[in-house]
């Protein structure tokens, strides 16, 4: 097999990678260069000196051939053959896989932003915006009129007819100056045992290094990460997750769950000064329908299929669980549960710990879960409570039971406008005392509805007159006028009896405050839209403009008070910071019998703003300083994560906190889940409870 000096077994030469990269992908599995010592082999042989392997089939040697394997990595035989039948099996296992998110992801989502590979907003010449995919077919061309042209560049100092060679980051990062991983020989020898799918690549590890928050997406593109997790590990069940859980703990490592990937709160972050190995856990390989019982109307899933994978099944079991997120194409089930998710729809269907029926939850210590898949139990403290929102800090949730409904009969969009803002809040504030909500009802201010006409589609001739009749009528008979109202979109959805008689009890409101309705088009395209509004911000920072969103729920009688007070602090701590060009817009997205959710929108023009990152984050912070002044709170539906956990002692006590971090010892007592999210380390560390 080679002279002397190609064999040896002296030990400081053994200090090799020996199996340290097995695994970097079941489709193509690439040998690495040596280098860097990262653990003992059994054996050294230097590159080079390929020849047949002792002790394995025919059928396992071309099968790690196929995957171009480096023999000069292991000469072990037995696990040679291990990783032959691993390979196989994994292979078999993703070709029967149902989910739409493959293990690279970087084959289908972009690295440097939102959503697709292959879908993208362009800017040509004369202000012609194309979405690059039929993914959206709604809104796949738009036109930026004369008019929004001239207010683009008066709130952003943007023309969008002038633009042109925007600049984009490239289709795939530079890894040459990623670190390499910290690995440990006795977890990885562990892996290999388990036979359990990994990756040390340096791309793999990248992509699970952020979320999509605006500083994520910056960060990642400026290659400013100041830690990637070191390695990536994909279990196919629950079953793997507890193995993977107890060899972790065994070998004190740090594992972080990684589902969608869609967080906007810096949840996946590793933490700099971890000394430890640090795992991205991704579940997106666990996305199975394990059973749907439409006797009880019930369905368990593994943790990571997406929202979309999960409905488009269901939908052809003449099912939905009727949970819409703007994150459905890409954001998982486990995702949803750990941050208390919400979707558009929850008038109907509730949002999702009122969907939730049984969860499966793997934490250090053990699985928590409950026996009962009754609808209510009455058994102390209800331990889902627990498990919900806990943001990948105490455990892997693994697989979750949720309720469905039968598809609905009918589905109709509306669109409605008032005269102004404060007009269409008092008429969602009617909507829910007179508990007549439709499945969605969302509100824009007239900022964001002028937004919204950036991506208006393209009219002909005629389309344009047709459009200025109708802004004429509106000023002549209605007496409202573009410059100052606001929009509404509603969903109505169920029998058709139903929705008859739910849509006439709702335009009567919309006649009682003023509005009329702008039909039935205008109202699916304002809803589907939201869907788009990831690659819409992706082509800001290419324009070199930031933005980014925040959100709070807030009783009724501040909601109007609260959306005024947020925009008078921005604008001011804007101006103090000398933006020149900005803009602050907000619109209600859920209405509650109590209260609601508001969404605001902040984006400003960065050229010659230094440090313009920071600059936001400081204006952000203001902002949420005083939403929670006026009686709102760090967030409605996208959790805390590591942005917003400065706030959470106020928002819950330090007796909630010191109850948590109870928990988080009881379950967690190695700190496992170190991911950091909702309270600081040094909290958990001092709390008594």
């Amino acid at each position: 097999m080679g002279t002397a000096e190609s064999t040896v077994r002296d030990d400081d030469n053994r200090l090799f990678r020996g199996h340290s990269h097995i695994l970097d992908d079941i489709t193509h599995l690439r040998s690495k260069k040596i280098g860097k010592i990262e653990r003992v082999a059994d054996v050294v042989i230097w590159p080079g000196c390929h020849g047949d392997v002792v002790g394995i089939s025919t059928t396992e040697h071309s099968v790690l051939k196929r995957y171009q394997f480096d023999f000069c990595s292991i000469c072990d035989p037995n696990k040679l053959r291990m990783i032959a039948r691993r390979l196989t099996t994994a292979n078999e296992n993703n070709r029967k896989s149902s989910g739409s998110i493959p293990l690279k992801r970087q084959e289908l989502l972009k690295w440097h932003g939102w959503g697709y590979k292959d879908t993208k907003v362009i800017v040509t010449q004369r202000g012609k915006l194309f979405i690059t995919s039929n993914r959206y077919p709604l809104v796949k061309i738009s036109q930026v009129s004369l008019k929004v042209r001239e207010w683009i560049q008066q709130v952003w100092g943007i023309d969008l007819y002038e633009v042109e060679n925007i600049p984009e980051p490239p289709e795939n990062p530079d890894i040459s100056n990623f670190p390499d991983p910290f690995l440990e020989s006795e977890f990885l020898d562990g892996l290999l045992t388990l036979q359990i799918v990994y990756s040390t690549d340096g791309e793999d590890r990248f992509f699970r290094s952020h979320g999509q928050a605006m500083s994520d997406i910056m960060n990642a593109r400026r290659y400013q990460i100041a830690r990637l997790p070191d390695l990536v590990v994909w279990p196919n069940s629950h079953e793997d997750v507890v193995k993977i859980v107890d060899l972790s703990n065994k070998c004190n490592i740090v594992i972080i769950p990684f589902g969608g990937g869609t967080n906007v709160t810096s949840a996946v972050t590793c933490n700099p000064n971890e000394i430890r190995m640090i795992v991205s856990l991704d579940t997106s390989q666990m996305n199975q329908i394990l059973w749907l019982d439409k006797r009880n109307l019930t369905v368990c899933v593994q943790s990571g299929i997406t929202g979309r994978d999960l409905e488009e099944q269901l939908f052809r079991e003449g099912f939905t669980t009727g949970h819409d997120p703007d994150s459905l194409e890409f954001s998982s089930v486990g995702g949803w549960v750990s941050t208390r998710a919400s979707g558009m729809k929850k008038n109907r269907y509730g949002n999702i710990e009122d969907l939730v029926v049984h969860i499966r939850f793997v934490t250090a210590v053990g699985v928590l879960e409950k026996e009962s898949r009754g609808p209510r139990i009455s058994c102390g403290i209800d331990f889902n409570q627990i498990i919900l929102g806990s943001e990948g800090t105490l455990g892997v949730i693994t697989e979750v039971c949720l309720k469905v409904r039968p598809l609905p009969q009918l589905q109709v969009y509306a669109s409605f406008v008032f005269p102004d803002f404060e007009t269409g809040v008092k008429f969602t504030h009617d909507v829910a005392m007179k508990n007549i909500q439709p499945a969605s009802l969302r509100l824009m201010d007239n900022m964001q509805f002028r937004m919204g006409l950036i991506m208006k589609e393209e009219q002909t001739f005629i389309g344009e007159i047709v459009d200025k009749l109708k802004l004429t009528a509106l000023r002549a008979i209605a007496n409202i006028n573009e410059d100052e109202m606001s929009f509404a979109v509603a969903v109505f959805e169920g029998f058709k009896d139903e929705v008859a008689i739910n849509k006439v009890k709702i335009e009567k409101l919309v006649v009682k405050y003023g509005g009329v309705s702008a039909g039935a088009k205008n109202g699916e395209r304002g809803y589907l839209l939201t869907s788009t509004i990831g690659y819409m911000r992706d082509i800001c920072l290419n324009l070199g403009m930031l933005s980014d969103s925040f959100e709070t729920s807030v009783p009724w009688d501040r909601v109007l008070q609260l959306c005024k007070n947020v925009k008078s602090v921005v604008a001011e701590e804007s101006k103090e910071k000398g933006l020149k060009h900005l803009s602050v817009c907000c619109r209600v997205t859920q209405v509650y019998d109590t209260g609601a959710c508001v969404y605001f929108y902040f984006a400003f023009n960065a050229a010659g703003v230094a440090d313009a990152l920071r600059v936001y984050e400081q204006i952000e912070s203001r902002a949420r300083d005083e939403a929670i002044a006026c009686g709102g709170n760090i967030s409605h539906h996208h959790g805390v994560g590591q942005k917003r956990r400065k706030w959470v002692p106020r928002q819950i006590s330090p007796t909630a906190v010191g109850l948590y971090s109870a928990i988080k010892k009881t379950l967690d007592p190695n700190n496992v889940f170190a991911v950091q999210n909702i309270v600081l380390p040094a909290e958990i560390t001092s709390s008594k409870l």
